[in-house]
């Protein structure tokens, strides 16, 4: 069922929740996406407390520790802003899956309201309009998270179909899964490397120099999964690509621009 969702005006001010597996792995890939908040004239408060979002926890079944966790993240973010995930992923746990551990609580639905994923942030919410710069030939890789949770693969598509000069290619199969689902990975691993080796496969046909995505995990898994098999195709999480091949067609910035609060 499609959600339907109704979006504030562009803010002076968000935090960005950068999730654990850029924080571990691609940190580069967090000060892109701050890069590219600052750009259209926010204000990025990058709280170095926060951890995880607590959807391993939970997507195993364990409710009262996810709940700690949830809990623990949410007072770390007590200014009525935005918060801008760069995770699919870890977008559905917190505007979703907060409010199912958390019922009664307004609070929390509140909260849950103003949890955006960062293509649907760029996209509905500041309304980017951007140049390409350069030529790049890709292919696109979105979790089932962000597909089938937050709904926002559509909002990436449009926002690298700003960019002339960067060709998209499509992959078969593109809608399935690549076999990562966090603790899946783990607990059923036969299953998890044919289904990425079949992603693999798909992607490779397509013959696009990188991939991207907004999906770390996801990221880790195909890019692992390649090296396995001896076979190449660079990848890099969507925001560092966005920021590399992009350029505002007009910037009317209220404020300076300011570096991202650390709190």
């Amino acid at each position: 069922m499609k959600v339907m969702r109704v979006y504030p005006a562009k803010p002076a001010d968000v935090y960005l929740y950068a999730t654990c597996l850029v924080d571990l792995f691609d940190p580069v890939a967090g000060l892109d996406a701050i890069a590219l908040l600052e750009r259209e004239g926010i204000r990025v408060h990058f709280v170095e407390k926060q951890t995880c979002c607590g959807q391993p926890a939970y997507t195993s079944g364990h409710e009262e520790e996810a709940r700690q966790v949830a809990q623990s993240q949410m007072a770390l973010f007590p200014e009525p802003w935005p918060v801008v995930v760069l995770s699919g992923s870890c977008g559905g746990m917190m505007h979703h899956h907060y409010a199912r551990l958390f019922p009664e609580s307004s609070e929390v639905a509140a909260f849950c309201e103003r949890v955006f994923e960062l293509t649907e942030f760029l996209a509905q919410v500041c309304r980017v309009r951007w140049h390409g710069v350069g030529r790049a030939n890709i292919v696109m890789h979105t979790s089932c998270s962000a597909r089938r949770e937050m709904q926002v693969h559509s909002r990436a598509r449009a926002l690298l179909g700003q960019l002339d000069g960067v060709t998209l290619h499509e992959q078969a199969y593109e809608s399935e899964c690549c076999g990562f689902g966090g603790t899946f990975s783990v607990r059923h691993p036969h299953i998890s490397q044919a289904m990425v080796e079949d992603k693999t496969r798909h992607l490779l046909a397509t013959g696009a120099d990188t991939l991207v995505s907004a999906d770390w995990g996801c990221l880790l898994n195909i890019k692992g999964s390649l090296a396995y098999q001896g076979k190449t195709l660079p990848a890099m999480h969507l925001a560092s690509f966005l920021l590399a091949h992009s350029e505002p067609v007009a910037q009317c910035l209220q404020e300076p621009k300011q570096e991202a609060h650390h709190e």
